[in-house]
């Protein structure tokens, strides 16, 4: 199986491509006039406080305050009896022991669903990391469960648990890690999550990667001390940077950007933080044709605007997104089988599941999705259908969560985590004339 990495860089744009036996299997948009905050740390400024929905509204110099969940201000440091870390932690809560007690009866009565150790107060100045970007009015999503990615390992300084990925299956690998993870005493406070990509990795590559993270917060946390709220005190990387950290792996044949200047940036972080051996797979193409049209890609990559999505059989899925939910209907189309109507239903479905899977990746939507698949009546052709639908999804980056059954109507009930706008936002503006409702008057 043949993968490749495909950058092309643009004025004020930059797209990825992710190819997989010659066809787009993961696709990525990066535009100056939009300018994502997902994992930027800033140093914030609580503006108000309401119980009634167990959140507080966080001031980050944004235009708009950021949401968080009083449960999403957990921050186990608080509790711990670490040193300077500690000392910082409390600085920037401000917290102190009279305001953190609070009466049995008074934490009865908050119930289960506020958790939150730390007494909040309007005017607090607070370190917090935006999980999710602004979307339609609502501000970014926030946290103080700060975690800086990198390559293997995942550092997260004010959580001390540390962890594996479970999709690290084999209990001698992760025996191993375990090991791996005692030689991080580097690190003062915190703790790490070893990632998938860390499977069969060195010891040296481990410790390299965890280090660079540690040494990532001792800027971030003196910063944070020097800067008034509210103020941007971390700045995740651009597009490039983090796909070459999740994405260039053992199992790519080439990556391939078309930009001479960026191109030598990749191989300097390559070659400083991944492995001199990986350098060799990085290539900077120079001809006269656009990266994407001389792959002959440019043309798949258009389709994935269009609401109509084509299967080989001729079935189809048609794509309707809204702010809230988004409808995938399955249709047979031109779909042609000697088989019954049961099981051409079965086959149709089951056709379209990896598709279905694939183009949530390309448009990058998230929230609610609701599946209408062809009505089946056979409970083995659905749970099948269901399972497939689950294992496709298992390549997705995104979070995702399906519902345990097809219901009656053939409807499946999902969720992928949305962390900021879908590829097609990115790309395209509310047309002034329809107001966006894709409507042409008959004169």
């Amino acid at each position: 199986m043949s993968r490749e990495i495909l950058i092309q860089t643009q004025k004020e744009e930059r797209l990825v491509a992710i190819i997989e036996d010659g066809r787009v299997d993961d696709f990525y948009v990066e535009v100056d006039r939009y300018q994502s905050l997902l994992g930027n740390i800033y140093k914030g400024k609580v503006e108000s406080i309401l119980p009634s929905i167990n959140a507080a509204f966080v001031n980050i110099g944004q235009g708009r305050n950021g949401f968080l969940y009083l449960t999403d201000a957990v921050n186990p440091l608080i509790e711990e009896e670490l040193s300077g870390p500690r000392k910082f932690i409390d600085k920037i809560f401000k917290n102190n022991k009279a305001e953190a007690q609070i009466s049995s009866k008074q934490k009865r009565s908050r119930g289960r669903r506020n958790k939150n150790p730390i007494s909040l107060k309007v005017g607090q100045e607070i370190l917090v990391q935006v999980v999710k970007d602004p979307f339609g009015e609502k501000g970014a999503r926030l946290t103080t469960h700060l975690t800086l990615p990198g390559r293997f390992v995942v550092y997260m300084p004010c959580d001390p648990q540390t962890g594996i990925s479970k999709k690290i299956e084999s209990s001698e690998e992760r025996q191993r890690l375990r090991e791996v993870i005692k030689n991080f005493t580097f690190a003062k406070n915190g703790g790490f999550i070893i990632r998938t990509a860390s499977l069969k990795q060195g010891k040296r590559e481990l410790i390299r990667d965890a280090k660079f993270l540690y040494h990532i917060w001792v800027k971030i946390y003196k910063k944070a001390e020097q800067q008034k709220a509210p103020a941007l005190i971390y700045e995740e990387g651009e597009l490039t940077w983090k796909i070459v950290r999740d994405y260039l792996t053992d199992k790519v044949d080439k990556l391939i950007i078309d930009s001479e200047e960026e191109y030598q940036k990749i191989r300097k972080f390559v070659q400083t933080l991944i492995g001199r051996e990986m350098v060799s797979k990085i290539q900077c193409y120079k001809g006269n044709t656009p990266l994407f049209d001389s792959k002959r890609i440019s043309k798949e990559l258009q389709s994935i605007y269009d609401t109509h999505v084509y299967c080989k059989s001729g079935a189809y899925i048609v794509i309707n997104p809204t702010e809230g939910v988004t409808v995938v209907d399955v249709n047979s189309g031109k779909f042609k089988t000697k088989a019954s109507p049961g099981d051409a239903a079965f086959m149709v479905n089951m056709e379209v599941v990896p598709e279905i899977a694939r183009q949530l990746r390309l448009r990058d939507l998230g929230g609610i999705i609701v599946i209408d698949f062809i009505d089946m009546t056979k409970e083995d052709h659905k749970r099948k259908v269901l399972d497939a639908l689950q294992k496709a999804l298992v390549r997705d980056h995104a979070k995702t969560e399906v519902g345990s059954r097809i219901s009656s109507l053939g409807l499946v009930e999902m969720t992928r985590a949305r962390t900021g706008k879908t590829v097609e936002s990115i790309s395209f503006g509310k047309c002034p004339f329809c107001d966006g409702r894709g409507r042409v008057k008959i004169a």
